[in-house]
């Protein structure tokens, strides 16, 4: 390495030294290959391990062998432009829960639900953060939410309320892109939210060490840069401890595994019929949760 690369990588070290818990792991592409790396500031630090690899060492508190993987490299930093992947693998479980927020309640209409409701999407949902979302024909009434997404670190099943957190790897923004017209069609509307895309996620994830509580974070949602949505995880129903764990009883979790936790209020659907402006080609959607940046995409008309 040359001494130019020397100085910021003791930089970099020092840095996550100093706070580990500020580690950000991103996917991204480069010259046709999806690559895994950790974000510090506007650059990407390449990582000579595979998803699930990083995943176990975060999760056993082995984050000096990312740290000597990075120091003993010969890899550059990549700076931007960033070719972005879902910061999540195609073949993890996506599990939303609808209903989640006191307010999104309140401007449905709906009493508050016993229990999370839980619905799925698939890995053709996922979306990456700048990457363009396609508005297919089909539809006509897009709609976005907002949520808060918790990724799983570690298999987990049957595991209680108070040791949710230890199975937990991090968080991502979210948005549950959702066609309200397909999504109303038929009893089920497994259609209206597994179309391709619409589920972006990231940009990258935070582990769960610099979140220190999930259940208070500020949420965003804009609109070609408007305020759409505005509120906060504490409005939550069900909070992420009590959804992991819940969902746990039923179905064991993976690591890589994503369950969306719900939208505030705020969503297209949620106003009167004829104020809806859904949305459009054109149109650029950000989802901003503190602490965890900034996920944005715009949106196109189909071929």
């Amino acid at each position: 390495m040359n001494r130019s690369t020397i100085n910021w990588v003791d930089r970099l070290i020092k840095a996550l030294r100093k706070a580990v818990e500020s580690i950000k792991l991103v996917q991204y592409y480069k010259s046709g290959n999806k690559l895994l790396g950790l974000c510090h500031a506007k650059e990407i630090t390449p990582l000579p391990f595979s998803f699930e690899e990083v995943v176990s060492m975060v999760m056993d508190h082995k984050e000096k062998e990312i740290h000597s993987s990075i120091k003993n490299s010969d890899s550059k930093p990549e700076k931007a432009p960033i070719h972005y992947a879902p910061c999540v693998p195609p073949y993890c479980k996506i599990i939303g829960v609808g209903l989640n927020y006191k307010s999104h309640i309140k401007e449905s209409g709906l009493p508050i639900p016993k229990f999370p409701v839980l619905f799925s999407k698939f890995g053709n949902t996922l979306s990456a953060h700048l990457e363009d979302v396609v508005l297919p024909s089909v539809s006509k009434e897009f709609d976005y939410e907002g949520e808060l997404g918790v990724i799983i670190g570690r298999k987990a099943k049957n595991i209680s309320v108070k040791k949710t957190l230890d199975y937990v790897l991090g968080y991502c923004n979210a948005n549950d892109l959702s066609s309200r017209d397909l999504q109303f069609r038929t009893p089920q509307g497994l259609v209206g939210k597994n179309l391709n895309g619409f589920c972006p996620i990231g940009p990258y994830i935070v582990t769960r060490e610099e979140v220190k509580d999930p259940n208070n974070l500020m949420i965003k949602t804009y609109v070609n840069g408007a305020v759409r949505q505005q509120s906060n995880t504490n409005d939550m129903v069900f909070n992420v401890e009590e959804i992991v764990s819940y969902v746990s009883h039923y179905m064991t979790l993976e690591p890589g595994d994503i369950i969306l936790t719900g939208t505030p209020a705020g969503v297209i659907l949620g106003q009167s019929k004829e104020k809806r402006n859904w949305l459009k080609a054109g149109d650029q959607v950000t989802v901003e949760i503190e602490k965890l940046g900034s996920l944005t995409n715009r949106l196109v008309n189909e071929d």
